[in-house]
């Protein structure tokens, strides 16, 4: 798994939103199209392409998508 890679799934979860406005550093709390149906979308991402499971809790301590990518990479 790389930080590139990751962005570019996470990205896959906006419909609106083009990858180049994503980067290790976006807020995506910030993002226009945030809201609660995409976390539980982002959430199943990480748990199908990563298998690994991140909890809401553990995801509302994370800003950028970096901190997510971070947590996700520190699961075992």
């Amino acid at each position: 798994m790389n930080i590139r890679t990751f962005i570019e799934n996470f990205s896959d979860q906006f419909d609106d939103t083009e990858l180049s406005e994503f980067s290790a550093t976006t807020n995506f709390r910030e993002l226009d199209e945030w809201s609660s149906l995409t976390a539980l979308a982002v959430l199943n991402m990480i748990n199908k392409k990563y298998g690994k499971t991140v909890k809401a809790d553990e995801m509302k301590d994370t800003e950028t998508i970096q901190e997510l990518y971070e947590l996700v990479v520190s699961k075992s």
